[in-house]
C-alpha cells in the first residue's frame, strides 16, 4: 500500500503500549500513534480512550526511510471548536483541553478609568467646590508641615531616649 502523508486512512489497532498504539493500516502496512496523538485531551492511560481490535481513523504524519510510518488519531478527528471571547472557553493545545480565558482585570482588580468622560479629582478632601488652586496648594503645604514636624519631634525623643539609657 502506497501511503501519502497528510491523508485520512482506517486501520484496526493492533497493539497497545505505555508509549502509543499500532494500527494495522493493511495487511503488510503497520504504523504506530504516539500517546500524544491518541486525543485531543492529556492521555495518562491509552487504554482509556482506545482498545486493542477497534477501528480507528488515522492521518498520516511522515514516513521514515526506514519504512515507519507516524499516525495521528486526533489530527484525523475534526478540529475542536475555537472560541475567542474574553471569558469564554477557548481550547488549548499545551493543556490539552479547554480553559477559561482571562480577561486583564479579574480577580478585584479594577479597569482603568477613562479621564476624557470624567476628569479625575484635584484635591481629595474636605474642601468646597469653589476653592481656587492656591487656597488648595496653601493647605496641603500646612498639612504637611504639621505633619513633618510631628515626625521631627517623634524622631528627636526616639534618639535622645536611646542616649540615656547608655
Amino acid at each position: 500500500m502506497e501511503l501519502e502523508v497528510g491523508k485520512i486512512y482506517e486501520g484496526k489497532v493492533t497493539g497497545i503500549t505505555k508509549f502509543g498504539a499500532f494500527v494495522e493500516l493493511d495487511k503488510n502496512t503497520t504504523g504506530m500513534v504516539h500517546i500524544s496523538e491518541v486525543a485531543n485531551t492529556f492521555v495518562s492511560e491509552i487504554k482509556d480512550h482506545i482498545n486493542e481490535g477497534q477501528t480507528v481513523k488515522v492521518k498520516v504524519l511522515s514516513v521514515g526511510d526506514d519504512g515507519k510510518i507516524s499516525l495521528s488519531i486526533k489530527k484525523a478527528l475534526p478540529a475542536p471548536p475555537k472560541k475567542d471571547f474574553k471569558g469564554e472557553k477557548r481550547f488549548d493545545k499545551k493543556q490539552g483541553g479547554f480553559k477559561k480565558e482571562r480577561t486583564p482585570f479579574e480577580h478585584g482588580s479594577t479597569p482603568p478609568v477613562d479621564f476624557t468622560k470624567t476628569p479625575p479629582p484635584v484635591y481629595v478632601g474636605k474642601t468646597s467646590d469653589d476653592a481656587s488652586f492656591e487656597d488648595m496648594l496653601s493647605k496641603f503645604k500646612a498639612t504637611s508641615e504639621e505633619k513633618f514636624s510631628d515626625l521631627k519631634h517623634v524622631m528627636d525623643n526616639k534618639r535622645r531616649g536611646s542616649s540615656r539609657r547608655k
